[in-house]
């Protein structure tokens, strides 16, 4: 009985044992079939979510050159070093090490990373632009959760010699200042993309697939000649240096195109290194600073004159006893002229004689041909910042309104508008628009002066460096025919115009025979020995403008003239010995008594 029971019991454990063994198999298999053929595309996708990352590559920005392919912005690799505060070690000889690098204090490091820790940041910055031969040191030191990412950093060959006209970016590599900012989509490349396995650390294993490759930015070509554009600056420092000025400025246009060759301010800055500079010399101040042109737009004063038909370069004009009342108030020269040409009004820079003409003609025919030389408005050249200046439109002129016009007082120009303006005598009376960027071909002008207007006056304006005793003899250029015209414009304050503060000007265009550039220098306040346009800003336009001719291969037009440029060369009209000074500077308001030449 006993041995009966147990064989029918053995059979029943074993098929329930066996049921149980097939059941979990079975179940294995089932789950082994969701997971690598059902459910497969969802469990690889969460596979990857924690190992596969899209991370960005920077792309290359566009170089900037000059017309002739010299580089004035160029990118370079560097990196960026940053940390995950979770996974940093923080042992105090990493933090030691890492900081001898870097070129700062271990414990600001140290409260860095754990202040962001706190914070549950995962990112944190130590240092950016780090040279390649740096950031391979600072890999070696293999300190967990520290990390190397490349990027780009702009650098500038020219440093403060095109730091105005180039601008710069900033750390993103994004254009902060100058043309850097106004082509910044056009410099921009666009960012390549790629997917990489990276460890739980957060570091890169390998490269898996490229999704996007990278796009450099393009190349912009700048109107700009290099060594013009250090000839002019090397000069212009030295000039405000010499004559302990404020501030200074100077535009180099080539006429036949519009295309600025040279724009340089004084002081200026590093934009490789920016410490210790401020804002207010990052300013471009010859497109975004204006100032009252005094004596140079007696040249527009003139030409008003000639093209009413009223007047031409010999007409006579008696400026005795070298003042005249406009109302309540006074105009008057240095000097007594006495009875003067048209022409010797510009040679000597007659304040009462410019007046006398202009008073003589209805007031809008002198707004008018300001307008259409461009005054008043902004050249569109397209740099950030472009100023228009002021020229005020009236209802009713009055005399002395009209009067200090004539003689650049009540308008205030930017010193490219100025050189665009003179060009506009060496063009036959068409202007031309200016351009920063290299130009394919000569632009389209629009006619805004009379042709015939235009050759009288490039004529008269040579008599200004040519004319014994005229006030622009210093701007004379050996080999060359040179126009142009000085000015001296008192400086207004919160009171009034200041005394013994002035900006001195002189604007002129060589050669004479078939011009091809124009020169603007500007000085603001300059408080050495002297203060006129003819003595300040004439020499240093002289030293610029025989420099540049000579680097464009500009032929000599005036053969006989070569090393004689400093004599005066008396002309057909002689001027008359000046008689002596009328009224004290001290005996007059300021303005009144502002030597304008």
């Amino acid at each position: 009985m006993k041995r009966t029971f147990h064989i029918s019991f053995i059979p029943w454990r074993f098929y329930l044992l066996l049921s149980v063994i097939l059941l979990v198999v079975f179940g294995l298999i089932a789950r082994l079939v969701d997971l690598t053929i059902l459910n497969r595309g969802f469990l690889q996708h969460q596979g990857d979510v924690r190992v596969l990352r899209v991370v960005s590559t920077p792309a290359f920005r566009g170089m900037i050159t000059d017309r002739n392919g010299y580089p004035l912005a160029v990118s370079t690799s560097v990196y960026s070093i940053w940390v995950n505060p979770h996974d940093f070690v923080t042992a105090t000889d990493n933090i030691k090490s890492l900081s001898l690098l870097l070129g700062t204090k271990p414990g600001l490091i140290q409260a860095q990373i754990q202040h962001d820790k706190a914070k549950h940041h995962e990112f944190i910055y130590l240092k950016r632009g780090v040279s390649p031969e740096l950031a391979e040191r600072i890999k070696k030191l293999k300190i967990p959760g520290l990390f190397l990412q490349e990027e780009y950093k702009r650098y500038y060959p020219e440093a403060e010699v095109a730091a105005h006209v180039v601008g710069f970016t900033n750390v993103d590599d994004k254009g902060q200042e100058g043309l850097e900012l106004t082509y910044n989509q056009w410099l921009t490349g666009t960012s390549g993309k790629k997917m990489v396995v990276k460890d739980r650390l957060g570091r890169s294993i390998s490269d898996v697939q490229l999704m996007q490759e990278q796009k450099p930015g393009s190349d912009l070509v700048l109107s700009m000649d290099r060594r013009i554009q250090y000839l002019a600056y090397r000069e212009l420092m030295e000039g405000v240096e010499k004559n302990v000025a404020a501030s200074g400025s100077i535009v180099v246009l080539d006429v036949k195109t519009g295309e600025i060759l040279a724009m340089v301010n004084q002081p200026s800055f590093n934009p490789n290194n920016r410490v210790g500079h401020n804002s207010d010399t990052y300013r471009n101040r010859a497109v975004t600073d204006t100032f009252e042109p005094g004596s140079t737009i007696k040249a527009f004063s003139i030409a008003t004159a000639l093209d009413s038909g009223k007047f031409n370069p010999d007409s006579q004009v008696d400026t005795a006893p070298g003042w005249m009342r406009v109302g309540r108030s006074l105009v008057r020269d240095e000097h007594d002229n006495g009875t003067i040409s048209i022409a010797q009004i510009l040679q000597l820079s007659s304040n009462v004689g410019v007046t006398k003409v202009i008073l003589s003609l209805p007031p809008e025919q002198l707004y008018g041909l300001l307008h259409r030389v461009g005054f008043g408005e902004t050249t569109n050249v397209g740099f950030p910042g472009e100023q228009g200046g002021s020229l005020v439109k009236r209802t009713e002129w009055k005399p002395f309104a009209v009067a200090t016009l004539a003689f650049g007082y009540g308008i205030s120009v930017t010193p490219l508008q100025l050189a665009q303006a003179y060009s506009i005598f060496a063009n036959k009376g068409m202007k031309l628009p200016t351009s920063l960027l290299k130009l394919d071909k000569s632009p389209i002008g629009e006619r805004v002066m009379d042709p015939k207007v235009a050759a009288e006056m490039l004529a008269l304006l040579e008599t200004v460096t040519t004319a014994k005793g005229a006030t622009g003899n210093h701007a004379r250029v050996p080999g060359y025919r040179v126009a142009g015209k000085t000015g001296t414009a008192g400086i207004a304050g919160a009171h009034g115009y200041e005394k013994h503060r002035f900006t001195s000007s002189f604007v002129g265009i060589a050669p004479v025979t078939n011009p091809r550039l124009v020169v603007a220098v500007i000085i603001h306040d300059p408080q050495g020995k002297y203060h006129l346009g003819g003595t300040v800003s004439a020499p240093i336009f002289e030293k610029i403008m025989e420099g540049a001719l000579r680097i464009l291969n500009v032929p000599p037009d005036n053969i006989d003239d070569v090393g004689q440029a400093k004599e005066a060369v008396p002309l057909k009209q002689a001027i008359a010995t000046p008689q002596k000074k009328m009224l004290s500077d001290s005996e007059l308001d300021p303005f009144d008594s502002a030597s304008d030449r």
